[in-house]
């Protein structure tokens, strides 16, 4: 198992002095995250987004973190892959630079992007934006190759170029892609990428994601594949506050999922009020399953489709309570398949304190009793240790720190 945090760099109060403050506290978070253990921090990218993230330059964020820090990888989880958010060949030059200047400690994910509120911003063509993708994950994939990269395709004509700098990670960083429906899954499957699962329907619906995944890479034959490495990597999503106090860890942490789901929502279709999320309730569950119920019926108003993930980000059933709590649900995530939990605490209403106190509690408690070393036996491997155990990775080549 390996243990990392997720940043959206959300606030539900969106002045500019907290704003300043969020981004800063999110640096807090992934320096003390290295120093408790954590295998790797992610950052998104999303576009004019108010409430829901802030994080609108992940790759000068986890530069900043990386210079902070000597052995945490940073992941971009993700880029926004579509040519009007990043031309692919950028991607790639920034990707190199920054696993270059951090030792080989980067991880690349790519995503869609796909609110209107984001493409409309950019002019993303958003019945492009899957091919557009998966088009810019070969790019990369094959853009240190050869000593020039050319590529072609329905979309887009690169000509013969250099792309410079070289990574430090051979032939580049590990590849990965935003997975929340069946049909993302099985496109990282047969693109030899790893997954980034974002879905909050739990240790059930995970395991049913595991076995669309397994089955994919099972049949897949490799024409698909976006590069000469191969990446399997199941990564999870795993919301947690976690306190000495189960009950304030509790309230802390469903307020903060509440403002999450109603903070993304507001940018599906107006299906939720981010204001209604920053009002405590005497019964948070409860309030969850009433705003679950506000959402669905926004949508059936406005004639959009009512996903199962529309209503998920609602179910409070995660890693909120004590180090105890967090241990037995981080078990049923290891049994449904994940390789590797992606602790969000960082979410708009969920004081600074409360993600610190978190991290104490994972690094002290949580993750010694799944990797059996604890914070005073030091600490895990820089990555050109890890670099040496490639035989010991699911993953072909020389990509430095990501395992099953």
């Amino acid at each position: 198992m390996q243990f990392s945090v997720i940043f959206e760099a959300q606030l539900a109060d969106p002045t500019v002095v907290h704003e300043h403050q969020v981004i800063h506290d999110c640096v807090e978070q992934a320096v003390l995250a290295e120093e408790m253990g954590f295998d790797r921090v992610w950052a998104v990218e999303h576009h004019s987004l108010k409430w829901y993230a802030h994080m609108s330059a992940p790759e000068v964020f986890l530069s900043y973190v990386a210079a902070r820090t000597s052995r945490i990888r940073v992941g971009h989880g993700v880029v926004c892959m579509p040519f009007n958010f990043n031309h692919p060949a950028r991607v790639a030059e920034r990707a190199a630079m920054l696993d270059l200047l951090s030792g080989g400690r980067l991880d690349l994910g790519a995503g869609r992007g796909g609110t209107a509120q984001e493409t409309s911003l950019c002019g993303v063509d958003r019945d492009r934006t899957t091919q557009e993708v998966e088009d810019a994950l070969r790019i990369i994939g094959r853009a240190w190759q050869n000593d020039e990269l050319e590529y072609r395709s329905e979309l887009i004509r690169i000509d013969p170029h250099p792309i410079l700098p070289r990574p430090r990670q051979t032939p580049h960083p590990p590849l990965f892609l935003a997975c929340s429906r069946t049909e993302t899954l099985v496109q990282a499957a047969e693109l030899g990428i790893g997954a980034l699962v974002m879905g909050f329907a739990g240790p059930e619906s995970i395991a049913g994601m595991r076995r669309v995944y397994d089955t994919a890479r099972a049949e897949r034959t490799g024409e698909r594949f976006v590069s000469t490495v191969v990446n399997d990597h199941f990564s999870v999503l795993c919301p947690t506050i976690v306190l000495d106090d189960r009950a304030e860890a509790r309230r802390i942490g469903i307020r903060g999922q509440r403002f999450f789901a109603q903070s993304i929502g507001h940018w599906y279709g107006g299906a939720g009020i981010p204001d209604e999320a920053v009002v405590d309730g005497a019964d948070e569950a409860a309030e969850m399953r009433r705003a679950a119920e506000q959402v669905e019926a926004r949508l059936h108003e406005q004639s959009i489709p009512v996903r199962p993930t529309a209503t998920a980000t609602f179910n409070a059933d995660h890693a909120y309570g004590t180090a105890e709590d967090a241990i037995a649900y981080v078990e049923r995530l290891r049994a449904a398949g994940a390789d590797e939990v992606m602790c969000l605490m960082q979410m708009g209403t969920v004081p600074q304190e409360a993600c610190l106190e978190t991290l104490r509690q994972w690094g002290d408690k949580v993750i010694p009793h799944f990797t059996g070393r604890s914070l005073a036996d030091g600490r895990p491997q820089d990555a050109d240790a890890r670099a040496e155990t490639a035989s010991d990775r699911k993953i072909s080549g020389d990509h430095g720190g990501v395992a099953g």
